[in-house]
């Protein structure tokens, strides 16, 4: 499988509740505001939509150079440029260029992006993307550790359809600000971020370093919006943590799994067995996924023989990713897991699951079961698009489900975010699960 980056977060940056999230009273009636004005200007928004897909003189050509493409890529003709669908098209082309109010908001880079995003967005599948080529090298900076923004993991909530703060960095401006994980974030600088892709919101947080960026936060707990400005700095951020606690535990985090996840879970691992590790602490938590290869070859360090994980795709076709076991972890396991563990997580905690080789702590997790590819173009764009659904070695499928941990245990935010020296009851928790293991 090429190209195989299975997305879960990577729209940076990168988890607690499954509940569907209650939207304050304000929320809802500046919606009903919002809506009021949506009437009077409904030609005018139709117009400006329209304006983001069209632009038939300038696309042409694109489309059937795409079309023919996709065709000797043996996929399936694009039927739907059909000579009624271009008049169409063309005809509303011309209304926009006659009445639109503002040529300067007619760009034809724009127009392009938006007829192929718009194809895209049809599906009504929030992980499939199109990317321009400016989108798709800040994506792979990201899958090599490079993060340039404001140091927050960002990722889709798909019960209110706004993307919200899935991880705060150490260290990080997004740290310094005050932000949290689980904060939705409503506004950009004044302009909703409801129903839109990670992508968009993600742009919109990035910009020249040493500058400021202005979000607006929904925060469970606090009755009005948080206004919050944060500074847009060059990040370098590890995806591994490791650190030896008391006992001979030893703790290794990984934030998700990108290219130099796996080198660097390696020297975690050896830098562990070389401390005397007798058990180990692997958190999960907040991990919104990433690349596929690269969380099946961390499992191959971890797992006993056997299946890590399988896919199938539409048709029926079958990908498996085995382990010799040569490697197979040789002390006592706890998994940290949340409800913001999704894809790439899944992946390898449902397989320590399913072997038994570990002992889940936490709370249940995402239930992100569906892998995406990231297919360059030609011209250096890209399309995500869901490919597959996958499954654990014992064949379940935790799309919409998650994994449930062995032993629940809710995250303490009010004593993690307010109380001294920042208590986190979940690690304290796995310690104590890791210590009855090791004592047996």
């Amino acid at each position: 499988m090429q190209n195989d980056y299975q997305d879960g977060g990577n729209d940076f940056l990168n988890e607690e509740s499954l509940l569907k999230r209650q939207e304050p009273a304000e929320i809802r009636k500046e919606k009903k505001r919002k809506n009021r004005g949506y009437f009077y200007g409904g030609l005018i928004s139709g117009v400006i939509l329209t304006l983001l897909i069209v632009c038939v003189a300038y696309l042409a050509v694109r489309i059937e150079r795409s079309v023919n493409t996709m065709q000797n890529a043996g996929g399936q003709s694009g039927e739907m440029v059909t000579s009624d669908v271009m008049t169409k098209i063309e005809t509303i082309e011309k209304l926009i260029r006659q009445y639109y109010y503002k040529d300067e908001d007619i760009v034809e880079e724009n127009l392009e992006a938006g007829i192929y995003r718009g194809m895209v967005d049809s599906l009504g599948d929030p992980y499939s993307e199109y990317y321009t080529p400016e989108e798709l090298e800040e994506l792979l900076q990201g899958t090599e550790g490079i993060y340039y923004g404001i140091g927050a993991g960002v990722q889709l909530d798909t019960e209110t359809a706004y993307p919200k703060i899935v991880k705060v960095y150490s260290g990080t401006p997004a740290e310094e600000a005050g932000l949290r994980e689980n904060d939705i974030i409503y506004e950009v600088e004044g302009t909703s971020t409801y129903d839109m892709d990670t992508t968009e919101v993600v742009a919109m947080i990035k910009g020249e370093e040493g500058t400021y960026v202005n979000l607006t936060i929904v925060r469970d707990g606090e009755y009005d919006y948080l206004s919050i400005d944060v500074e847009r700095r060059k990040v370098n951020i590890p995806t591994v943590e490791f650190e030896m606690l008391e006992d001979g535990m030893a703790y290794i985090q990984i934030t998700e799994f990108d290219t130099v996840t796996v080198d660097q879970f390696a020297e975690a691992m050896a830098m562990a067995r070389g401390n005397g590790m007798k058990g180990l602490i692997l958190d999960l938590r907040s991990n919104p996924g990433g690349s596929l290869s690269a969380v099946v070859e961390v499992a191959q360090m971890l797992l006993p023989e056997g299946m890590i994980v399988y896919t199938e795709d539409k048709y029926g076709r079958r990908n498996e990713y085995t382990c010799d076991g040569t490697r197979e972890l040789e002390v006592p396991l706890v998994v940290l897991i949340n409800g913001n563990s999704a894809s790439a997580s899944e992946i390898l905690a449902g397989a320590i699951k399913d072997y038994g080789l570990g002992t889940l702590v936490g709370t249940t997790t995402f239930g992100k079961g569906i892998v995406q590819s990231v297919i360059p173009l030609e011209d250096d764009s890209a399309v995500k698009v869901t490919i597959s659904s996958y499954f654990t070695p014992k064949g379940n499928n935790i799309h919409g489900i998650g994994i449930a941990p062995d032993v629940e245990c809710a995250f303490d935010g009010e004593a993690y975010y307010n109380e001294p020296g920042n208590p986190d009851n979940q690690l304290e928790e796995a310690k104590r699960v890791l210590e009855e293991l090791m004592a047996k």
